[in-house]
């Protein structure tokens, strides 16, 4: 069996979530997915290893956010509730409530899961929410932005840790510790725990431009342009980018004591940026 297809080892996992031993705390949103369903058992078993070795490990809550878009999914969060429940670990069910736009839905419910995740980790008294993007989900994100014209902060694609994007000011992150790991390796990894797990049809829904642009990428791959590789152009632009910040503030930083006329080509580069 190719590696693209293996489970996740243990030894993989601590790897994965190293770094994050000392939170207090960690809500894991959990749609129900194949790949949030991989990320509960994942982080169950960590936490698990870690109580073992160190006799500690940071609080784990999940959490499904129930849009209300689909009949399913309060069977789906349901699923998750109960599969929470056999691997000791607390859950909610927060439901997107009110009236749903009829245009730019995905990005409006996008906007609604990551102020209700905020949420609940602040009433918990944590800092950091992890999900289950995968290096798939990468790929994708680069393809769509590439397709749009983004310069390096969007052809940076998805960072391992970020703010949440829920509006307003709050001191909670993403932290993203799948993000190297493919959706196939995750789904070998539930088959071999014997985990079954949801499927949302919208994923399938060629409306979608995500749902598109999944669509090509067998082919892409056949001529070189894998999920690895786009994920590789990722982690270059946004090293780029760090490049270009650190050289702007270091100009800006030499520059500021000195006079105008001392500047020269430094300031002319600092100041287009």
């Amino acid at each position: 069996m190719a590696i693209a297809d293996q489970a996740v080892r243990e030894a993989e996992a601590g790897a994965l979530f190293r770094g994050l031993e000392g939170l207090r705390g960690l809500v894991l949103a959990v749609s129900g997915g194949s790949d949030s369903t991989a990320l509960l058992v994942m982080t169950a078993r960590w936490a698990e290893q870690l109580r073992k070795r160190l006799k500690r490990a940071p609080k784990l809550l999940a959490v499904t956010i129930d849009h209300g878009l689909r009949p399913e999914s309060k069977h789906e969060a349901a699923q998750v509730r109960r599969l929470a429940r056999r691997l000791e670990i607390p859950h909610r069910t927060l439901r997107w409530s009110g009236r749903k736009p009829k245009t730019g839905l995905q990005e409006a419910a996008r906007f609604a899961r990551y102020r209700l995740l905020a949420e609940a980790a602040t009433r918990a008294g944590f800092e950091h929410i992890l999900t289950a993007h995968t290096l798939d989900d990468q790929a994708e994100t680069v393809l769509f932005r590439l397709a749009r014209g983004s310069g390096l902060t969007g052809l940076a694609g998805i960072a391992h840790a970020s703010p949440v994007p829920a509006g307003g000011k709050t001191s909670v992150f993403l932290v993203r510790p799948l993000l190297s790991v493919s959706k196939a390796r995750l789904a070998a990894t539930l088959k071999n725990a014997g985990i079954d797990h949801s499927e949302d049809p919208t994923n399938r829904d060629p409306r979608f431009t995500r749902t598109r642009l999944r669509a090509l990428m067998p082919r892409l791959a056949q001529e070189g342009l894998d999920a690895r590789s786009l994920a590789r152009l990722a982690a270059r632009m946004r090293r780029a980018e760090a490049t270009v910040e650190f050289a702007v503030g270091a100009a800006r930083a030499a520059l500021a004591p000195g006079p105008w006329r001392e500047r020269g080509p430094i300031a002319f580069a600092a100041a287009h940026f």
